[in-house]
């Protein structure tokens, strides 16, 4: 079967997903790899990455989902913040809420991933300017996220994708 992998990756922690998604099922089959294009839509199973904003994915890749129709879908993403499924469950149903209901979700994954430098710097100033433990945590939670996404995260996306081409 034929496939498309399309993402979008502000970091290029989901671009490193991508890349093993189509090391996994294969380059032979893959029409369309690339950020969101329109080229993208012309398989009937696409892998859909995207980067976490906001609690979701971007604008751009909101768009690419609200316009596909009667495909099978594989959405995956990264988020900064991690360690809970929870977590990554509100993401990702957030994300599937673009998709119309002619679409069947084939699969879905979400690991962390790391940030820019620039965002510890920012944490790292406020929590000199207060004492509110939080901003201990989010550098704690910086610093985890500084290995993802890694060899683990890359074996369970490999894992899920397999059987799918």
């Amino acid at each position: 079967m034929e496939y498309s992998i399309v993402y979008s990756s502000n970091t290029g922690n989901t671009a490193m997903l991508a890349e093993i998604i189509r090391e996994q099922v294969g380059s032979e089959k893959c029409k369309y790899f690339g950020s969101v294009d329109p080229k993208g839509k012309d398989t009937t199973l696409i892998f859909v990455g995207f980067w976490t904003d906001k609690g979701t994915c971007d604008e751009k890749m909101e768009e690419f989902l609200k316009s596909l129709r009667d495909k099978k879908v594989f959405i995956f993403g990264t988020a900064g913040f991690g360690g809970s499924e929870e977590y990554y469950s509100r993401i990702l149903k957030s994300v599937e809420k673009n998709l119309d209901v002619s679409n069947n979700i084939v699969g879905t994954y979400m690991c962390q991933g790391k940030m820019p430098v620039s965002i510890r710097n920012r944490y790292e100033k406020m929590m000199n300017e207060t004492d509110d433990i939080k901003f201990k945590n989010l550098i704690d939670n910086f610093d985890r996220a500084a290995s993802h996404p890694n060899e683990d995260d890359f074996k369970e996306i490999r894992d899920m994708v397999k059987s799918l081409v």
